[in-house]
């Protein structure tokens, strides 16, 4: 069957009852039909002051993986598996994700739900509308777009110059036609002609405020402190002085609040939240994971993309806000992928080749020295696919093992939590071995500039930082507002460690390029762009919505 026909084929607990299994009573849910729903503002804020109190926390486990592949790595299946593992060899397990964005869904990644035997449902709702939270998100952003183009039609009191306006409009949508625009055409009552851009929604700075906010009066004050523009007269002019946050934070007020589903072994899974990891920020909301800290003995969390991009914003930019830190990692290969990285085209993977194996293992390489960086132990999760061999398997741990890694096999697509289980107890052995002394990759008080060179060469592995045009003057800009001590959030493709999708491997002794940096002042931390990444992806030539479909009686096909 295919990975919506399981889930189709599953009979789903009432989410209420799931709830229950982490002490979470009906009366605390709102819910949105049978099997899903969102917790009140009242057990948000029970969860939250529980898990203020660390000796009250559950072990936090963050999943991430190697350079991603058209082969597939399967990160969300082992995350969902693992979940389910734990569970499997009695542990109280929580799972935190992410929410999908339509544009992969209907563009080529496809969703996020997880797959084979190991998925979130009701997967249809979680990869489609689910609770509106994106659709919010989008519409609280466009609110803003809208306030600051008419400020200016009524009168322009602040005397924002609309050449500086860095605020983007944004749709949940792979839209390229929508990256650069001019808009306000037309009569004078039309608005100002200006040049203007659309983004993705999940690589919006609203998104990153919903997922880095805890309560509603923060997610107003990060609102208000967001910097739109700046005066005919060069004045940084922040949205709070238009003195509608208010307005902006009622649109999310729902969106703010974690969404409670199930794994189809009915293991509670928090999904809220959805920044991309190679444009964003990559985590799920910090409200979400703080619930399942506080709900369960073992939470399984997962960062966007390879460990180069989403486990180090997880570790520099979320664990920084959030106050939390991880006490494993769990980092998911493949021998397919591994073999690609190794030069095998993707026709000939089902051909068994150890010597391409080995020479792929310099990308899974990279990342666990990388990682080791943090001060976090790593266990490999080796996501088994029907036409990896023993022997190349075996290979895969012996070169992790001469690593100090430890390599366990993962069949969870194919046996669910049952197939995860050796994961599972591998992981809490580690855990138990209490060797995380976790800490970031660097200090707050590091000048902007050298943050992003300490990434470009420790985590990319790049010989030179090259900052073009103006942008290490806007660093230096940033610097002299009080922005210095942000975090960096690097957008660069996800498909090489370095900013070129080409370089697949371990590339290195080569110059990593900053074309642009933007200042995200309500979210807390500087966005870096290397190389062509843009913040709009573009829908491939054959788009995976070809093949979705719905009958009359609402059945969705081709969904994956």
């Amino acid at each position: 069957m295919t990975d919506i026909e399981i889930a189709q084929a599953n009979v789903m607990a009432p989410i209420d009852q799931v709830a229950q299994k982490i002490g979470i009573a009906k009366e605390d849910l709102d819910l949105y039909g049978s099997f899903k729903a969102k917790l009140s503002l009242k057990k948000l804020r029970e969860l939250q002051a529980k898990a203020a109190d660390k000796s009250k926390r559950g072990k936090l486990i963050l999943v991430t993986a190697i350079t991603p592949t058209p082969a597939g790595e399967g990160k969300s299946t082992v995350s969902v598996g693992l979940g389910d593992g734990l569970t499997k060899i009695g542990k109280k397990a929580v799972i935190a994700l992410r929410e999908p964005s339509l544009g992969p869904c209907f563009g080529v990644k496809g969703g996020a739900c997880g797959g084979g035997y190991a998925q979130v449902v009701p997967m249809e709702d979680i990869n489609l509308h689910f609770t509106g939270d994106i659709h919010a998100i989008s519409i609280a952003n466009n609110l803003i777009a809208a306030l600051i183009d008419n400020h200016i039609q009524q009168g322009n009191e602040l005397g924002l110059d609309p050449r500086s306006i860095t605020w983007k409009r944004c749709v949940d949508l792979n839209d390229r036609q929508l990256r650069n625009i001019v808009d306000g055409l037309g009569k004078r009552v039309d608005g100002m002609p200006r040049e203007d851009h659309f983004q993705i929604s999940v690589a919006s700075e609203i998104m990153a405020i919903v997922c880095l906010s805890k309560s509603i009066s923060e997610l107003k004050e990060r609102i208000a402190n967001i910097t739109i523009g700046q005066t005919f007269g060069k004045r940084p002019v922040k949205f709070g002085e238009l003195k509608c946050q208010g307005a902006v934070a009622s649109l999310l007020k729902d969106a703010i609040r974690p969404n409670l589903v199930q794994t189809l072994e009915k293991t509670p899974a928090f999904i809220h939240g959805g920044p991309f990891a190679n444009i964003a920020h990559g985590c799920n909301s910090v409200n979400a994971t703080l619930c399942a800290l506080a709900s369960g003995d073992y939470v399984v969390t997962e960062a966007g993309f390879a460990a180069d991009l989403g486990a180090e914003k997880f570790m520099d930019i979320k664990c920084r806000a959030a106050g939390i830190s991880p006490d494993a990692i769990v980092i998911v290969a493949t021998v397919r992928a591994l073999k690609m990285h190794g030069g095998v085209d993707k026709k000939e993977l089902k051909t068994p080749n150890v010597d391409a194996l080995k020479k792929g293992f310099e990308n899974l390489k990279v990342h666990l020295e990388n990682l080791a960086k943090f001060g976090v132990p790593v266990v490999v999760a080796v996501n088994k696919f029907i036409t990896d061999t023993d022997q190349e398997i075996q290979a895969l741990q012996d070169l992790c093992a001469a690593n100090g890694s430890k390599a366990v096999l993962c069949e969870a697509w194919e046996k669910g939590g049952e197939g995860a289980a050796e994961l599972a107890k591998a992981v809490v052995a580690t855990i138990d071995e209490g060797k995380a002394n976790f800490h970031h990759l660097y200090e707050s008080d590091l000048p902007l500039a050298e943050k992003i060179k300490k990434l470009g060469h420790e985590i990319y592995r790049a010989k030179h930082v090259d900052f073009e045009g103006s942008s290490l003057k806007k660093l230096q800009e940033f610097e002299a507002a009080g922005y210095g001590n942000f975090p960096v959030c690097v957008a660069k493709t996800q498909n090489s460690i370095s900013h070129d999708p080409k370089m697949i491997g371990a590339p290195s002794d080569y110059v990593f390029p900053i074309r642009d940096v933007q200042l995200y002042s309500g979210a807390g931390f500087v966005v870096a762009l290397a190389g062509d990444i843009m913040t709009m992806p573009g829908l491939p030539k054959a788009p995976a919505a070809l093949n979705i479909d719905i009958d009359d009686d609402g059945k969705i096909t081709g969904l994956f």
